[in-house]
């Protein structure tokens, strides 16, 4: 017989062996044969070497050490996939796309992007996964158990992602830098929204009116105008928003929180874009300007109005009357009139 050549068959997956202790020990794993057991936490296994290798968590043995970074390894087989992070080898190839991987489990796990496969489904709701530890990342929502704590404020996060995030905010790192300009952002999804700034792709499409958006977050908050759904309410009002960010806002008139404060005064603000208006006290800079009349503003929304002047419109119409108002200010203040008149 030829060296290499591959002389035992398994008839249930069709893998073949060219010796008789391969193929036994093969066999094992479809009968369910796991004669050698764990002393310690009794683990079973089929084999006597994968029960050796085992033993080495307890005893924390690690034979196998790296002499490019000195990370120690208790088996050959993880020792000779770390060397890959250092060589850059990537045997494992997806015959789809053109993504290569370290690990056959690494490709087994995209493979199911192309077909669909979610195999690790959560028994409480409908939600299933491609890993599982995404899985097990999802159950943390229904039993509440936050394990992973931030030791600058004592924060707690459900994931260790989602910790390695948020210890951003405290060292200040960004690390994926736009190639076109300065800006930097702490998640790769946020750089990739950016960049469409840079391209113009909108690839988020309203099927109601066709609008087009960079973000898909911004698409949803869209829909909502068509469906008119303000899922996010306030608890001590009646007032609802469509995203929850104007809600936050919304909360500071019961709170009185002012959280964004003036460095050159006392004033203080419940949102950035007061204090940036505000600003304009201190500098005197007026950025909006009448392109008709030369007349500047410290607010877009000034010019807006403004600008009705010149255009004539009027959106704000009496219901009782034929007066109409280029402002709601204006409105409010001629609608006082007429209340005033019903209650003579």
């Amino acid at each position: 017989m030829d060296v290499g050549e591959k002389s035992y068959s398994c008839e249930d997956c069709k893998s073949d062996f060219t010796t008789v202790e391969e193929f036994t020990n093969h066999m094992k794993t479809h009968n369910g044969d796991r004669s050698y057991k764990c002393e310690v936490c009794f683990v079973e296994y089929t084999r006597m070497d994968t029960l050796r290798n085992h033993m080495r968590v307890h005893t924390g043995e690690k034979l196998f050490k790296c002499d490019i970074c000195n990370s120690e390894f208790t088996t050959n087989t993880r020792f000779k996939v770390h060397m890959r992070s250092h060589t850059g080898e990537k045997p494992y190839k997806c015959n789809v796309c053109e993504s290569a991987f370290t690990t056959n489990s690494n490709l087994k796990m995209h493979m199911r992007r192309h077909t669909g496969e979610k195999p690790f489904k959560c028994e409480f709701c409908s939600y299933a996964f491609i890993h599982t530890s995404s899985l097990k990342d999802h159950m943390r929502r229904h039993t509440g158990e936050k394990p992973f704590k931030c030791a600058v404020c004592s924060a707690n996060f459900a994931t260790g992602g989602t910790l390695k995030l948020h210890m951003r905010k405290h060292t200040g790192e960004r690390p994926y830098k736009c190639e076109e300009c300065e800006a930097k952002f702490t998640r790769k999804g946020n750089l990739r929204s950016h960049m469409r700034t840079h391209t113009g792709e909108k690839p988020y499409k309203c099927a109601v009116c066709m609008a087009e958006f960079a973000k898909r977050e911004n698409l949803v908050y869209h829909v909502r105008i068509h469906t008119g759904e303000k899922p996010y309410k306030c608890e001590i009002c009646a007032a609802e928003y469509t995203q929850s960010g104007g809600l936050k806002l919304h909360m500071r008139k019961h709170t009185g929180e002012k959280p964004y404060k003036c460095n050159l005064c006392e004033f203080a603000f419940a949102t950035n874009n007061k204090l940036q208006v505000h600003m304009s006290v201190h500098t005197g800079q007026k950025p909006f300007k009448c392109e008709i009349c030369k007349a500047e503003f410290t607010q877009s929304s000034q010019l807006k109005i403004h600008m009705r002047i010149h255009t004539g419109e009027k959106p704000y119409k009496c219901e009782l009357c034929e007066d109409a108002f280029i402002a709601k200010i204006y409105w409010r203040r001629h609608m006082k009139k007429h209340t005033k008149n019903l209650t003579k």
